[in-house]
């Protein structure tokens, strides 16, 4: 079944009803759930979990990672940000440089951007047809049931945000010497291209569709990181993740 996403019509802010002091406070409880159950995963070494981070320039990608992650051990969890591919990975299959740094069994693997890059940039750039895009979905669609056969959690967050806003972040990374590192020329010529950026997601939305999406309202930081964490906790506590049961007996 596909899915028809417009993202025109979905809104960048939290919902009228949510409280940033009760996504505060519910916060600190999600967050040792997520501590509790990587323990468990951890040791049961049943299942990996694959979260994927996908979002325009400055929809918060980072601030996800260390915000959503904080209270994990590092040995369970790894993260992969993957940006312009090498003259080596160019050179490879499009998934080989994404397959090889999927999740163990036990291990918690975060890819900040991912294979959908590869649907992405050659949409924008128009250096693919359509019909060759379409093809590598179709491979996307079959990778990822790869994994979830292979007893792979996988969760993909879109993080929504506005242009206004995208346009007020890129203004403090100028101004302010803490986020000035993160400015880069080209940050301004994609936040420009906003629209061919949208219509390029919702291609994916339409025909990556092996799992669903979750469209995550990104220009408040405080109710992203919260809806990201609450809808992580929620979907593994669905499965019998849990301590391995050791018999220990006489020699």
């Amino acid at each position: 079944m596909k899915h028809t996403i417009s993202l025109s019509a979905l809104s960048t802010l939290p919902p009228k009803d949510a409280s940033k002091r009760g996504a505060s406070i519910e916060t600190i409880q999600l967050i040792e759930k997520l501590i509790s159950i990587q323990d468990k995963l951890y040791a049961q070494k049943k299942y990996s979990v694959l979260i994927v981070l996908q979002g325009m320039d400055t929809s918060g990608k980072d601030g996800a990672v260390k915000h959503v992650f904080s209270g994990v051990n590092p040995a369970g969890c790894n993260v992969k940000s993957f940006k312009v591919p090498t003259p080596e990975e160019t050179a490879h299959h499009f998934l080989w440089r994404v397959s090889k740094e999927c999740p163990a069994k036990g291990m918690i693997q975060i890819f900040n951007r991912s294979h959908y890059e590869e649907i992405i940039m050659p949409q924008i750039g128009k250096v693919l047809s359509t019909s060759m895009l379409k093809k590598r979905c179709e491979e996307i669609n079959m990778f990822e049931r790869g994994l979830i056969d292979d007893h792979t959690i996988l969760l993909k967050f879109y993080l929504h945000i506005s242009h206004a806003e995208q346009l007020r972040r890129l203004q403090a990374r100028r101004t302010d010497s803490k986020k000035r590192w993160k400015f880069e020329k080209e940050d301004v010529i994609d936040i420009a291209k906003q629209a061919p950026y949208r219509h390029a997601y919702e291609f994916i939305f339409k025909h990556c569709h092996e799992l669903p999406w979750q469209i995550v309202p990104a220009d408040k930081k405080w109710y992203k990181n919260f809806s990201i964490l609450s809808t992580i906790v929620n979907e593994l506590e669905k499965y019998d993740i849990d301590y391995p049961k050791i018999k220990i007996g006489r020699k």
